[in-house]
């Protein structure tokens, strides 16, 4: 069996033993361990000097269309599937006691993880889509039945957006699709960029937009964002550290792969402002409002939106060091901000509450947990040492490098960084920091499982802050020069 297709079909395995009684905890974990040494072992032979797709396999579905199941990984794809199932793993091992239908909660979770790593390993646009659809539907279930807060608007909310996000993309694909001579249509991503460097596909221009609204709002791009705070705030933390760290990823790594090749440098230059102003809009516009939250939920939630500018940023920048920096930022705030939230679900389960105005001097108590969220904090800033301080200087220095329309953006990015170490230190210094209330003085410490789990997320944070060359050879050798 294809490598690939294991790293599908494991979490759907799994989650049928679930449904016949196996124990919900034990499988899904037992199913996440082996993806994550599988994708390492994946991830540290892929041939860098042959470069290109390779572990390619194909599965003819409707060969009329062109609709294959085309699985295979470059260098991007497979830092991208390193990625999900890191953070897989640690959603699942970080996961708490589950009251009330446990199995379901658990089958959702292995969904989502197959969805994502279908699509990232998906060589046909068709199945690229699908399975990206497939990890959305549980996404809804998880805020819906076991959120916290106001769950059944968030979860509705971020149906309605996600849902007209998908619809849009889909419209796109299909005009994609349209545009090509009959005799020669195709998903497969391979020949499609061939017929692209050949001359042979000429998209309109509009189809670049659609593409990049449908996908921008996959990603909460300023102004179609507003579904991501709530969802994420109102989730189960494991749910929302699949969604905000890797499924989120999914937009930008789909205009990486379709809207960056399949479209002429002059489309790009064309739509370049407009992109620049929307993600100025996520910088400058959400970076205050994440100034303004009260709760630490909301402030993480909010902090994921900002934070896509930089990585769309990387992407405008139409160059090498753009590309480069956005795709180390993509694998860096997966991390991150999934670490972010499993310390944010761990807060809440101890004190039932994340409101700045009611916690204080909690590092008295939970020392370790405080340490923890100090080096979250720490690489959500952008701190040097984490791999998000690599991944912005090269988002900066390729904006520059675009010529001076950039500039504006240039700025703004880094006064947001400023902007991100007033609310995280805020937000750390609120909880954990000053006179502890009575009723916080008892309270245990952050447990072994979730304190490793968290510490699973934060070790090649560090050795890609340390070692950037690690990610960037990888995702380099995928990036169009």
């Amino acid at each position: 069996m294809s490598p690939l297709l294991l790293l599908i079909v494991l979490p759907l395995v799994a989650a049928l033993f679930i449904t016949v009684g196996a124990s919900p905890r034990s499988t899904s974990l037992g199913a996440a361990f082996l993806n994550l040494v599988l994708s390492i072992i994946l991830f540290a032979r892929y041939d860098l000097h042959a470069g290109g797709w390779q572990l390619v396999s194909e599965w003819h579905v409707i060969p009329r269309l062109g609709i294959n199941l085309i699985l295979g990984a470059d260098g991007l794809s497979l830092t991208m599937l390193l990625l999900s199932t890191l953070v897989t793993f640690s959603a699942l091992w970080v996961a708490p006691k589950v009251e009330k239908q446990e199995g379901l909660y658990y089958i959702c979770l292995l969904f989502i993880s197959a969805g994502v790593i279908g699509a990232f390993s998906s060589l046909d646009i068709f199945f690229l889509y699908s399975f990206h659809e497939l990890a959305l539907i549980p996404t809804f279930l998880l805020i819906g039945i076991w959120g916290s807060g106001d769950r059944q608007a968030a979860a509705w909310k971020a149906t309605i957006y996600l849902g007209a996000g998908s619809f849009l993309l889909l419209i796109g694909l299909l005009a994609l699709y349209l545009s090509m001579p009959p005799e020669v249509r195709t998903f497969d991503l391979r020949l499609l960029n061939e017929l692209a460097a050949s001359g042979a596909l000429h998209p309109s221009p509009w189809i670049y937009l659609i593409l990049l609204v449908g996908f921008g709002t996959l990603v909460s791009l300023f102004p179609f964002h507003s579904w991501a705070p709530p969802a994420y705030a109102s989730a189960p933390a494991p749910a929302a550290m699949l969604h905000s760290g890797v499924l989120k990823k999914f937009g930008l790594y789909g205009l990486i792969r379709i809207a960056l090749p399949l479209f002429p440098p002059a489309v790009h230059d064309f739509f370049n402002p407009l992109l620049i102003l929307l993600l100025i809009g996520n910088i400058g516009y959400i970076g205050y409002v994440t100034v303004a939250q009260k709760r630490l939920d909301w402030t993480v939630g909010y902090s994921s939106v900002m934070h896509m500018g930089y990585i769309f940023l990387g992407f405008a920048a139409f160059n090498v060091l753009g590309f480069n920096g956005a795709a180390l930022l993509m694998f860096a705030h997966g991390l991150s901000v999934a670490a972010a939230f499993a310390l944010c679900g761990e807060i809440r389960q101890r004190t039932g509450t994340l409101d700045y105005s009611e916690l204080g001097g909690l590092a008295k108590a939970l020392p370790v947990l405080g340490l923890l969220f100090g080096f979250v904090t720490m690489a959500s800033v952008g701190l040097p040492g984490f791999a998000n301080f690599a991944g912005e200087i090269l988002v900066f220095f390729g904006a520059i490098s675009y010529g001076p329309i950039m500039i504006p953006a240039v700025v703004i990015g880094v006064w947001g960084v400023v902007i991100s170490a007033i609310y995280m230190l805020r937000a750390y210094r609120n909880i954990f920091w000053g006179p502890i209330a009575a009723r916080w003085e008892s309270l245990t410490d952050i447990t072994p499982t979730a304190k490793y789990s968290v510490i699973l997320l934060l070790i090649p944070l560090m050795i890609a802050g340390f070692y950037p060359q690690l990610i960037l050879k990888m995702v380099g050798s995928a990036i169009p020069r």
